[in-house]
C-alpha cells in the first residue's frame, strides 16, 4: 500500500493532524505489540528460537519486507509486499505473539536498510501489527485458536474463517494508510481510497490467499517451505521484465528522461491534483538554439553526446517533484505540478537557461548552447493538457522569434483563434489520413520551353471544407510542433513522386519550399538526407526553395543552414526576390543556385517603362551573379516573350501551367520533355553523385 510519506521523507510537524494521527496509531500499534509479547512464556520463548521453521518464516518475511513486487505503473511504495502472505501465515500457524512480533521486526529493519525516517518505520510497524490484531480476533470470532505450543493447520471446512481474517486484515491496513495518505496530502480521504481500493485489494487478495498453502506446507517441512522461493523469484523476475518493458515504452533511448506519453500521462495527473487542491501548475517548454550547428559541423554522435549533457543539467536545475522530459529532437518540457504563481515559472525557466549557458566540454571542446523557453500555466492559461502544451509551444516559438530567452503565454499574442485551434487538430488528422496531398507547378526554360522542373505545392483536402491553400493553416500549423510533422510528411511525399518520374527517365528536379520554422528544425537534414538514400535519389532531384524575407530575418542562422543543405549537394533556390532586402555581398556568398523574381513584379510588366526597367534590372542583376533567373506569375505569352528578350532563363505561371495533381503532371512532362533522361538505376544509390552547389553554378539546368 502507497505509504503516505512517500514523496517527502521529513517528520512532520509536531501537533498537526498528521502528526497525531501518526503517533497514535504507533503507540497504539506498540502497544498491541507488548501485550502479545507477554503473552508468550519464556520457555514458549526458547522453544521457538530453537525452532528452524520459525527462522525460516523470519527470513521468507524480512526478503518479502526488502524487495517489494513492483509492476508497472507502480512505485515502491505502491507495490505489494510479499512479508503479507508469510506473516498472515504466522498468525495463522502460531498465532499473534508470533506474526506480530516478526512482522513488527522486518518492518523496522528494511526502514533502517531504506534509510527511512524512523516516524515511517514506526508507522509501517505499527500498521501492520494492529492489522494482524484484527485478523487474530477475526479468527477469535470463528473459533480458530492458533498457539506457539499447538500450531494450526486449516482445512477445507475452515476456509471460511480465514477468509474474515483475511478481509480484516486487509480492511484494517487499506484503512490506516489512507488515512495518513488524505492527511498527508491533504485530498479527500473517499478520493484517495476510491483511487486505491481496487489495485489494492487485488495485491493483497493474491497475496493473503497463498497464507493457507504456506500454513499446510509448514505443518510438514522447513524445507518444504523453501521452496516457495521458487515461485517468489519467478514473479520477482516477470515483474522486473515488465516494469523494463514499461520504462522503455515511456522513456527516450537517448537521454533517459521520461518522452512524451509518460509527460501527458503524469500532467494528466498534476492537473487532477491541481484542481482538487485549487492549486497552480506549470508546464515549460524548451528548443535549443544553434544545435543544428553542433549536429553539422561534429555529427549526430556528438549532437547525441549534447543531448545527453544537456537532459543531465536540467534534471539538476528543477526543483523536487518536477519532471523533466525529452519531447524529440532537441525540445524539452518541464512539468511544475505545484508552483506558487507564474512568476514561479519563470524563476525555474531562468534557472534552467541559465544552466544550459554554461559551456558544455565536448570532445576537448567548448560549445556554448542557449534555450528560448515557453511558459504556460493551468488553469490561468490552459484548461486541459493538450491545450496547456499547445500554448507553451505558442510561448516558445514567441521567445524564439522575439529573441527574449524566455516567455509567458499572452492571449494577446497568440494568433491562435478557436476557430484556428480546431483547424490544427483537424490538420494534425489529416497528416495521418492522408488528406494533405502534393500539387505541382511546371516551369519551362522560355529558350526552347523544356521543363526545368517542378514545384510542389501543399493542398489540403478537407472533407467538409473542399480543397484548403497553404496559405490558410501553414501558419496556424507553424506556431506548434505540427510543422514538423507536416514538413515530414511534404518532404517524403515530394521524393516519392520524385522517385517515380527519375525511375521513369522523367528527371527534373521537384522544389519544396522551406519555412523559417523549418530553418530551426535541427533535424532538417537530416530527414532531407535521410529520405534521397532510402530511395536511391541524387541530390540534384530535390531543390529547396527559401524565401528571401526569411534570409533577411535570420541572416546568420539562415545561412548556417543553406550552407549544410547545400553540403548535401542539393540545389537552393532564393524565392521571392526583390521583395527582402539581401545585400549583393550575402547573394554572392550563399550556395544558391536558382532567383526567382516576385511575382508582384511580372504582373506589372507592361504597366510602363519604369516597371520593366525594373524587371530587367533584376534579371540582369541575377545574371551578373552567376545564377538562373526563374520569373513567377508569368500569365501571357506577351509576359513570356518579354522576359524572354531580357535574358531571363525560365518562367512559372498560369501561362506554363496551373498547378497538377501527380498524374496530370506525369502527362505534362512526358508531353513537353523532347527526351526522356535514362530511368534511374535504384541499385546506384547516390554515392559518387553528391556534388557541392556554389553561388556560380550558372546557366539552365
Amino acid at each position: 500500500m502507497k505509504d503516505p510519506n512517500d514523496t517527502r521523507d521529513i517528520t512532520p510537524r509536531p501537533g498537526s493532524p498528521l502528526w497525531i494521527y501518526l503517533s497514535v496509531v504507533s503507540v497504539a500499534g506498540l502497544a498491541i505489540l507488548c501485550a502479545a509479547m507477554l503473552s508468550l512464556s519464556l520457555a514458549g520463548v526458547h522453544q521457538l528460537i530453537r525452532s528452524p521453521l520459525v527462522w525460516t518464516i523470519a527470513v521468507l518475511i524480512m526478503v518479502g519486507e526488502l524487495r517489494p513486487i513492483i509492476t508497472p505503473g507502480k512505485s515502491g511504495p505502491d507495490s505489494g509486499v510479499p512479508s503479507v502472505t508469510f506473516s498472515f501465515a504466522a498468525l495463522l500457524y502460531w498465532g499473534l505473539p508470533v506474526a506480530a512480533v516478526l512482522k513488527a521486526a522486518s518492518a523496522l529493519i528494511a526502514g533502517r536498510a531504506d534509510r527511512k525516517a524512523v516516524f515511517r518505520s514506526a508507522f509501517n510497524a505499527a500498521q501492520d501489527v494492529l492489522a494482524l490484531a484484527a485478523a487474530w480476533a477475526a479468527l477469535g470470532l470463528a473459533g480458530i485458536h492458533p498457539e506457539p505450543a499447538q500450531p494450526w493447520v486449516p482445512s477445507g471446512g475452515q476456509l471460511a474463517g480465514v477468509a474474515l481474517a483475511a478481509a480484516a486484515y486487509f480492511a484494517v491496513n487499506f484503512t490506516l494508510v489512507t488515512i495518513a495518505i488524505s492527511l498527508h496530502s491533504r485530498a479527500p480521504l473517499l478520493e484517495i481510497a476510491r483511487q486505491e481500493f481496487p489495485y489494492q485489494a487485488f495485491v493483497n487478495l493474491a497475496l493473503l490467499s497463498a497464507a493457507p498453502l504456506v500454513v499446510v506446507v509448514m505443518g510438514r517441512s522447513p524445507l518444504l517451505v523453501l521452496l516457495f522461493l521458487l515461485p517468489l523469484i519467478a514473479v520477482y523476475l516477470n515483474a522486473a521484465v515488465s516494469v523494463q518493458r514499461e520504462h522503455q515504452a515511456m522513456h527516450d533511448e537517448l537521454t533517459g528522461l521520461p518522452n512524451r506519453k509518460l509527460l501527458l500521462r503524469r500532467a494528466e495527473e498534476a492537473l487532477a491534483d491541481a484542481a482538487r487542491s485549487r492549486r497552480v501548475a506549470g508546464f515549460l517548454l524548451l528548443d535549443l538554439d544553434r544545435f543544428k550547428e553542433v549536429n553539422d559541423t561534429l555529427g549526430h554522435p556528438a549532437g547525441d553526446k549534447l543531448l545527453q549533457a544537456v537532459a543531465h543539467r536540467l534534471t539538476h536545475s528543477v526543483r523536487p517533484g518536477d519532471l523533466v522530459a525529452r519531447l524529440g529532437g532537441d525540445e524539452f518540457a518541464v512539468l511544475l505540478p505545484v508552483i506558487k504563481s507564474a512568476s514561479t515559472a519563470r524563476e525555474v525557466a531562468a534557472r534552467l537557461r541559465a544552466a544550459l549557458a554554461e559551456p558544455f566540454r565536448l570532445d576537448g571542446m567548448a560549445l556554448d548552447i542557449e534555450a528560448s523557453v515557453g511558459i504556460a500555466t493551468y488553469p490561468g492559461d490552459a484548461p486541459d493538457v493538450q491545450l496547456l502544451l499547445q500554448r507553451a509551444d505558442v510561448a516558445m516559438y514567441l521567445a524564439k522569434e522575439n529573441r527574449t530567452g524566455v516567455e509567458a503565454y499572452d492571449p494577446a499574442r497568440d494568433r491562435n483563434s478557436p476557430a484556428r485551434l480546431t483547424l490544427m487538430g483537424d490538420l494534425r488528422r489529416a497528416v495521418d489520413s492522408g488528406e494533405v496531398e502534393l500539387q505541382f507547378q511546371p516551369k519551362v526554360l522560355l529558350a526552347d520551353g523544356r521543363p526545368a522542373g517542378l514545384e510542389a505545392l501543399v493542398r489540403w483536402r478537407h472533407p467538409e471544407r473542399g480543397m484548403i491553400t497553404p496559405e490558410e493553416f501553414t501558419e496556424t500549423a507553424g506556431q506548434s510542433n505540427l510543422m514538423r510533422d507536416l514538413t515530414r510528411h511534404v518532404v517524403d511525399s515530394a521524393l516519392d513522386q520524385a522517385s517515380t518520374w527519375w525511375r521513369a527517365g522523367l528527371a527534373v528536379p521537384v522544389s519544396l519550399n522551406v519555412s523559417a520554422r523549418d530553418l530551426l528544425d535541427a533535424g532538417l537534414t537530416a530527414t532531407i538526407s535521410r529520405g534521397l538514400d532510402s530511395r536511391g535519389l541524387p541530390p540534384e532531384a530535390l531543390m529547396l526553395q527559401i524565401n528571401e524575407r526569411v534570409l533577411t530575418a535570420e541572416p546568420a542562422h539562415a545561412a548556417a543552414v543553406v550552407d549544410a543543405l547545400a553540403g548535401l549537394g542539393l540545389s537552393v533556390s532564393l524565392d521571392d526576390f526583390g521583395t527582402g532586402y539581401s545585400s549583393l555581398l550575402r547573394l554572392k556568398q550563399l550556395p544558391v543556385c536558382e532567383m526567382k523574381i516576385d511575382s508582384s513584379f511580372i504582373g506589372r510588366l507592361h504597366g510602363g517603362a519604369d516597371d520593366e526597367v525594373i524587371v530587367r534590372s533584376l534579371v540582369d542583376l541575377v545574371r551578373a551573379l552567376g545564377i538562373r533567373s526563374v520569373a513567377k506569375g508569368v500569365e501571357s505569352a506577351a509576359a513570356a516573350a518579354a522576359l524572354r528578350a531580357m535574358g531571363c532563363d525560365a518562367a512559372q505561371g498560369r501561362y506554363v501551367s496551373r498547378p497538377l495533381r501527380a498524374a496530370a503532371a506525369t502527362a505534362w512532362l512526358r508531353k513537353h520533355m523532347v527526351t526522356p533522361a535514362p530511368p534511374v538505376d535504384p541499385s546506384g544509390g547516390r554515392h559518387g553523385r553528391r556534388r557541392k552547389t556554389t553561388a556560380r553554378a550558372a546557366g539552365p539546368a
